[in-house]
Formats: C-alpha cells, structure tokens, sequence
C-alpha cells in the first residue's frame, strides 16, 4: 500500500487482512517479510495425508457448506474492521469487500474519503482521495502470505496441492472448548495447524508461521474464527480476530455476507 495516508492509523493498514480484508501496519508486520518461496516445479512430491486427518478435513468442509463452500466463486461482505497496536484498540472503520478466489480482492475502509485496496496475484494498488498508486511490493508480499493462509485457501487449495504432509494430532482446547487438531506441512514447508471444534467440525483456528527476513526469527500467525452464520448453503464466520506473536492486531466484524455475485470482468483491475 501506498505511504500517503497519514491520518489513518497503522494498525488498520496491516497484514490482518486476510482473504477478503486489507494488509496489515503493526510496525513489527509492516517491514520486508519473506513470502513463502515458490513451490518447487521440477518435482512434484506425493502427498501423505493419515486417514483419520483426511477424514477430519472431510467433515470440516461438510460443516463449511459441502460443494457449495467449494465452487463459490466470489463473497461479498461489509461490516467494521478494528486494529490495535500494543494490544490496545487504534481504530475502527467501516469496510466492504468482495474477495474471489484464490488470490484478488477489492476492499474499501474509511468514512468520509474511503481508501479502496485492489489486489490480483502479484500486483496491488492503492486508490484514495489523491488518486492511484501502486502498493509496495512488500506490502504485496504480506498481503499474499495472509491471503495464503486463510481458511478458505487451505481447505479449497493448499489440501489439494503435492508435497503436503497432513496428520491427526489429537484433541486439545481452544477458547474454552474442545477441538481436533491438524497438523499441515505444506507444499513450500510451512507448518499449519488447524483446530476443528470437536462439536461441529467448524474451524476455530489456523496458526502457522512464516519466517522474517529482517529478523531472521519465524513471526508466528493465529486467525480465530467465530459467530458462524449461513448465506446460501455456506456456513460463514462472521468475526475473525488476528494475533501476531501472541499480541492481538486486528478483529473483523462482518454484518452481511453473500455469494457468487455478478461482478464486472474489470472489477480487480485499476480504475483507468
């Protein structure tokens, strides 16, 4: 994202966005981060997925909807967005996204002279009251690293790739309730966990880590998801919290939500 915006408060322009949200400006998100390296094309290794892991998974994406969670091609939804810095709140701002995957999204936030991020693949730009710049690329990095590991992008693609080793690790508590456990190792080896609630088999939470290239240590992710609604045969978390290191940087609000949306061919591109 572009540097220009002075009055809008670092925490609401960091990585926490993941697929449908905006990137992230918690002073420890906003250097250079390294996105994970891209998958090895040479050889293409065989997954290893334990029969009980493939048969959580299985339930999980039942409860999410079935086919009708795994062919949506867009979600539109609108509702606040809040970032903290220090763990304290820094702002809230109204949003509105359309996300669609696996990998372009048009979020707008503010009040007043909104900001809009437009992101498909590996280009990124940032239009506000000023006009239209490109994002910079390591703001684009971030935003491709969280987008990677959102839950709708772990449970429609990254299960689905080569090299992945997935195994059942068990049951263990997750705010207060119990939930099966997932390990993922992924096709560029970043260790995923995902937490099933052991009621329902809904996501409660993904952690994984990524290592920094400033610092050389692993920032480590948890995306919390909660407050599941239904919108045309998809099961919805309607509130996502974000942790970076333990320390809370973000928590969506979504008060709408809808699928599958016509929208125009040109609608993740910059306005010309």
């Amino acid at each position: 994202m572009g540097n220009r915006i002075k009055s809008v408060p670092a925490a609401i322009t960091c990585a926490f966005f993941i697929s449908l949200l905006a990137a992230a400006g918690v002073s420890k998100l906003c250097g250079a981060q390294q996105a994970p390296a891209p998958a090895q094309s040479a050889i293409s290794l065989p997954s290893r997925i334990s029969p009980k892991a493939q048969e959580l998974l299985d339930k999980a994406i039942q409860a999410l909807g079935g086919p009708a969670f795994l062919d949506f091609k867009n979600l539109s939804t609108e509702g606040r967005v809040f970032g903290f810095a220090n763990d304290q709140m820094a702002g809230v701002y109204p949003f509105k996204s359309i996300y669609e995957p696996p990998d372009k999204r048009r979020f707008t936030y503010g009040k007043g002279k909104p900001v809009t991020l437009i992101n498909n693949g590996n280009e990124g730009w940032e239009l506000d009251q000023y006009g239209l710049v490109h994002q910079l690329p390591e703001k684009i990095r971030q935003w491709k690293i969280a987008n990677r590991y959102s839950l709708d992008n772990i449970l429609r693609r990254i299960i689905k790739e080569s090299g992945l080793l997935v195994l059942d690790h068990g049951v263990d508590f997750v705010a207060n309730q119990p939930a099966y456990v997932i390990d993922i190792i992924d096709s560029q080896n970043v260790h995923i966990r995902l937490y099933l609630r052991k009621s329902n088999h809904l996501p409660l939470r993904v952690t994984y880590s990524v290592q920094n290239s400033v610092t050389q240590d692993r920032d480590e992710y948890i995306d919390d998801y909660s407050d599941y609604q239904t919108f045309q045969g998809i099961t919805t978390p309607m509130h996502i919290a974000r942790y970076l290191d333990g320390e809370r940087i973000g928590e969506l609000f979504r008060a709408r939500a809808s699928y599958n949306q016509t929208i125009p061919p040109d609608y993740f591109e910059p306005p010309r």
